[in-house]
């Protein structure tokens, strides 16, 4: 079952007007085609009232579809064009095709741009989430940034620290940053200073953390309070190695499971598919895309390295994989290869709607040290060794 409002291409013929959208903070550049040339161009306030008005006016018993690029203003423009009965794609701008030649780039000359390619149907939607899953994301980043702040102030007190010579108070690794270790930094002999940046550094520790608790709590009462997200990360949690966390990140990116037609769109979407460059009967695959969301693929990956601890099949898997490598890269190439056989868990599970029920079978020998030594680096750039 596919949302009808959901649209990730369109057929030209079944079309009369075709119009390109270059959306701005204030104003839209906008450029009408119809099926022999360009029509007009114009540019109109960033309302859909205006356009719809437009459309409405000058082509009042035409056919007409619309294109943008996604930017920081969202779908809203979209929601509204597709419920005034008018088909709206929206395209990431990786994905448009450019000339290598255009060196000239305008506001117009890219509405020009997105009408052409959609008269020729050389274009293709990005997914387009519903908005409870939308209002999800938000949530979801909200948490993300205030845990990212919340590690980075660490890094802060301890680079202060390490820079003026002072130790940090000894704890074990689990509790390095307990109430016990922060009430001694509050008390550590220091020069003024130094002593009003620390304070100010630990009151901006426990500011972070409290924002990414308040932002957890909201999560779980807004996916207690929807039946369908409540159902869905129900089912991902009982994948071995996948906790509450992680599951509202991939319910919030995935969206509507009923829209995802097979397991292979989940790992492409979270980039960890080999790159390929073939030709003829050569086949060249690199390493992996990394596209989609860096932050859900390294929750993934983390989960991964859980899952081989829980699951027999996984854990064999992993070995499998890793004795077919050389040492120095055999634990990254295993663990991305797990963190792919979860994606089409993940998609088995929500597709059938029933929850994984894990075999049981005895788990293998515990892995050594030396299975799961090699790069474990975040895989967010092509810095990194390949996986």
């Amino acid at each position: 079952m596919t949302n009808p409002a959901q649209v990730f291409e369109i057929i030209p013929r079944h079309y009369d007007i075709f119009g390109g959208l270059d959306v701005a903070k204030k104003n839209m550049a906008v450029t009408f085609t119809d099926h022999e040339a360009l029509m007009r161009s114009l540019r109109l306030p960033y309302s859909s009232a205006h356009l719809l008005h437009y459309v409405r006016k000058h082509f009042p018993d035409q056919r007409v579809a619309f294109v943008y690029e996604a930017g920081p203003t969202g779908f809203g423009l979209r929601d509204e064009l597709v419920s005034a009965g008018y088909r709206c794609l929206v395209v990431a701008p990786s994905m448009v095709p450019t000339a290598p030649g255009d060196k000239v780039k305008t506001n117009r000359l890219d509405s020009r741009k997105l009408s052409v390619q959609l008269r020729g149907g050389e274009l293709r939607s990005i997914h387009v989430p519903a908005p409870r899953y939308r209002e999800l994301r938000h949530l979801v980043q909200l948490r993300d940034t205030q845990v990212g702040q919340l590690r980075a102030t660490k890094c802060r007190i301890k680079s202060l620290l390490l820079c003026e010579g002072l130790a940090f108070p000894p704890a074990p690794e689990s509790s390095q940053w307990s109430a016990r270790v922060l009430s001694e930094l509050l008390e550590l002999p220091c020069s003024p200073a130094v002593r009003f940046e620390l304070d100010q550094l630990i009151g901006t520790l426990h500011f972070h953390f409290n924002s990414a608790a308040a932002a957890q709590k909201q999560i779980r009462y807004f996916c207690q309070n929807d039946p369908e997200l409540r159902q869905s990360i129900r089912l991902l949690t009982s994948l071995p190695g996948i906790g509450v966390i992680v599951a509202t990140h991939l319910v919030a990116r995935l969206g509507d499971w009923r829209e995802i037609s097979n397991g292979r769109q989940i790992a492409a979407f979270l980039g960890i598919v080999s790159s390929e460059h073939s030709t003829g009967e050569k086949a060249n695959r690199g390493r992996i895309t990394r596209a989609g969301d860096s932050r859900l693929r390294n929750k993934l990956i983390q989960s991964a390295w859980t899952a081989i601890r829980k699951d027999a099949e996984l854990r064999a898997f992993y070995l499998r994989i890793y004795h077919r490598h050389p040492k120095k890269i055999a634990a990254r190439k295993a663990i991305v290869a797990v963190a792919r056989k979860l994606t089409t868990r993940i998609y088995a599970v929500l597709k059938e709607q029933r929850p994984y029920v894990l075999r049981p079978e005895n788990l293998p020998a515990p892995l050594t040290a030396e299975e799961t030594v090699g790069p474990r680096g975040r895989l967010v750039g092509p810095q990194n060794e390949q996986p």
